[in-house]
């Protein structure tokens, strides 16, 4: 199947900047989309940027003029380039995938394990 693995989590100053990094692997046949979603502390995982084939880039409102999603369709890979960072960015942000691993096989969603971005004030 698909795996997901994300690194450049950390902790950073409010202003600072951090790229996050996402490869798949595993038996791959197509990933129709891939994208980041984050879940704070109480709250629940909501997506913060995402591409996919045929549609425009989604972004959350809270991640537009401050993130960019972009795509290694060569590498699989989906980065995440996150600017401008505030406190309340502080979550874990997981990568997202829709996947196929046969060409006779339907899509899955697949998600990483996470990596903590923490933003002090």
């Amino acid at each position: 199947q698909v795996q997901l693995v994300e690194s450049g989590g950390g902790l950073v100053q409010a202003g600072g900047s951090l790229r996050l990094s996402c490869a798949a692997s595993g038996t791959i046949f197509s990933i129709p989309a891939m994208g980041w979603y984050r879940q704070a502390p109480g709250k629940e995982r909501e997506v913060v940027a995402t591409m996919s084939d045929g549609v425009p880039t989604n972004y959350a409102d809270s991640a537009k003029g401050r993130f960019t999603i972009s795509r290694d369709r060569a590498k699989n890979r989906v980065y995440l380039e996150m600017n401008s960072l505030k406190p309340v960015d502080t979550a874990v942000y997981y990568c997202y995938a829709r996947a196929s691993a046969y060409y006779n096989r339907p899509s899955r969603d697949y998600w990483g394990h996470g990596t903590q971005v923490t933003v002090s004030s």
